[in-house]
């Protein structure tokens, strides 16, 4: 599991709530709620945070 820096989360929001993000595992999630009442989750492919949202991402990428 990657783990994401605690300086760099303590930096990132999300771009959906503009709230602070907290990792669980393998995701990020937004620690207010989203649209339709439920927090906000976010792969990390890699190592990478894809803070982008389910309508941005490829089939490829909803996947993996």
């Amino acid at each position: 599991m990657a783990k994401i820096n605690e300086g760099l989360l303590a930096l990132l929001r999300c771009p959906v709530t503009n709230s602070p993000l907290i990792q669980v595992g393998e995701e990020l999630l937004s620690t207010a709620n989203g649209e339709g009442g439920t927090l906000v989750r976010y792969k990390i492919d890699e190592g990478i945070a894809l803070l982008l949202t389910p309508e941005q991402l490829s089939p490829e990428q909803l996947t993996a």
